[in-house]
């Protein structure tokens, strides 16, 4: 499995968002996408996952150009994002919005079962708030609801928006515990993230993004040692420029 990038151009409007980004992910890693606010790194996850058009350029998933291919068909050959602002449901229960992200697959009823427990061994908690609305979960337990909703689909590539976006700093440790520990059991993951200390130090390789451009691209390890990268983006004040 292969996720590839290749000189996507990205129109709002008339504004070009994306001017030319190339991004690769390899099977079983984790790549972090940097850069400041209205960088391009949110529409970057949002055409790889098909919400937003390509104008130009090829996204090439496990050998198929998925350029054209619409949102949901792109979730049934293994790509989930979980967005920014979490996108849960939030008069349905847990459960509820944990069967939604099993609507694209198949055999769902038989596996039903083997994904819940996937999920609640994840995020215990999850389990313990079954039938509760997901509106009235803390901010930690909707972000957890929706990186298992997106687990359900059984994902190939994970998309991670803003994951650590206004949670605490003891949720923000357990909740990348998680992702590395999915990861771990062999799920890629594309991920944005403002916290560019954690994104760093969990990542594989990295890649920084200035005005819709790629302008840097090493191993995460590198990145995060490297000077200029953090004055920043790790400097005073890095929590606002990521």
């Amino acid at each position: 499995m292969r996720l590839e990038i290749n000189d996507i151009h990205v129109y709002y409007g008339k504004i070009e968002a994306i001017k030319g980004i190339s991004v690769v992910v390899n099977q079983g890693e984790i790549v972090t996408l940097i850069g400041a606010n209205g960088a391009g790194k949110t529409t970057t996850l949002k055409t790889v996952s098909g919400l937003r058009k390509v104008s130009s350029g090829q996204i090439i998933f496990d050998g198929q150009d998925i350029s054209n291919l619409p949102a949901h068909e792109r979730v049934e050959i293994g790509i989930s994002q979980v967005p920014e602002g979490r996108g849960i449901f939030p008069g349905m229960t847990v459960l509820e919005n944990l069967e939604i992200g099993k609507y694209f697959r198949k055999n769902r009823a038989s596996e039903m079962s083997e994904d819940l427990d996937r999920v609640f061994t994840l995020f215990p908690r999850l389990k313990e708030r079954i039938s509760q609305a997901g509106g009235t979960l803390s901010g930690g337990e909707q972000q957890m609801l929706a990186i298992g909703r997106a687990l359900m689909a059984r994902p190939k590539v994970l998309l991670l928006d803003e994951p650590s976006m206004g949670l605490a700093p003891m949720m923000i440790q357990n909740i990348f515990n998680i992702i590395t520990e999915i990861n771990k059991s062999g799920t890629t993951i594309l991920l944005v993230e403002q916290n560019a200390q954690q994104a760093l130090q969990r990542a594989h390789r990295a890649y920084i993004l200035e005005t819709g451009n790629v302008v840097k691209e090493a191993k995460a390890s590198d990145l995060l040692n490297d000077p200029a990268v953090r004055a920043a983006y790790l400097g005073t004040g890095a929590e606002h420029a990521v």
